[in-house]
């Protein structure tokens, strides 16, 4: 039997929100967007308004909108339109950790373009250069790593059944 949110302590959610956020923040994410990356993740439907987010982080609309407009750049959320209204939600997708790494996957491809321009411009035999070699290695052998823990990951996400 699954527990609804009416039946939750609204001092345990803040509490893992808060938690939660404070990990996020910890690993690089700026705190806004963590704050309420994690108040979308404990929501049941996934999903809040801005108004919504606001009273329950006890922030300003403008700060919500700040932190959205960033968690969507990153595809950690989407915005949808409520049927019927001009207001937006905020959704969080189960598919958001794919996403994110994904979208990483495509900076990283950015990354070592740019390593191996510097790498022929400050010449592989300088300390520079090789120092930018070994960090273009680094990430060639992160995103064949990533590419395959993916291929692994949608693998196992269908033998167990997308939850």
């Amino acid at each position: 039997m699954t527990e609804s949110s009416a039946d939750r302590d609204p001092e345990s959610v803040s509490r893992f929100v808060e938690h939660f956020a404070a990990q996020l923040v910890e690993a690089g994410m700026a705190r806004m967007p963590s704050r309420v990356f994690a108040a979308l993740l404990a929501s049941d439907t996934g999903a809040l308004t801005s108004a919504e987010l606001g009273e329950q982080l006890r922030v300003s609309p403008a700060a919500v909108s700040g932190a959205v407009r960033y968690l969507a750049q990153v595809h950690m959320v989407s915005r949808e339109r409520e049927p019927g209204s001009r207001r937006e939600r905020y959704r969080v997708h189960s598919d958001q950790w794919y996403e994110a790494l994904t979208n990483r996957e495509a900076i990283i491809k950015r990354w070592e373009d740019a390593l191996r321009e510097g790498v022929s411009s400050l010449g592989a035999d300088t300390p520079a250069g090789r120092r930018l070699a070994e960090t273009l290695d680094f990430f060639e052998f992160i995103e064949r790593d990533v590419a395959e823990m993916m291929e692994r990951w949608r693998a196992y996400r269908e033998q167990r059944g997308a939850r």
